[in-house]
């Protein structure tokens, strides 16, 4: 019992020195990871910023799209109702 007593304080010692080595070379693996995934982030970035004037033009040009196509579709919509309206006072007289 003695012996037990002696040598499982050793064991854990050792259990918990080998966990603290295998935990400092898991941080310093992600502490790189994260560099890396850092500088990949920040290419994106620059390329997405890059684009943005021709996202830009893109949204002005489909802004200025949706306006004429409303634009005619309203005219449509008010030529179709006055038509309409004529239609039912002729069918009323």
């Amino acid at each position: 019992m003695e012996f037990l007593s002696a040598f499982l304080p050793i064991v854990l010692y050792i259990v918990a020195i080998v966990l603290l080595v295998i935990l400092i070379v898991l941080s310093l693996r992600l502490i790189k990871v994260l560099d890396r995934v850092e500088e990949v982030v920040d290419d994106v970035e620059d390329k997405l910023e890059s684009l943005n004037g021709a996202f830009s033009v893109v949204s002005r040009a489909s802004d200025s799209l949706a306006g004429i196509a409303d634009g005619v579709v309203g005219t449509f919509g008010s030529v179709v109702s006055k038509f309409k309206r004529k239609s039912n006072k002729r069918m009323e007289d």
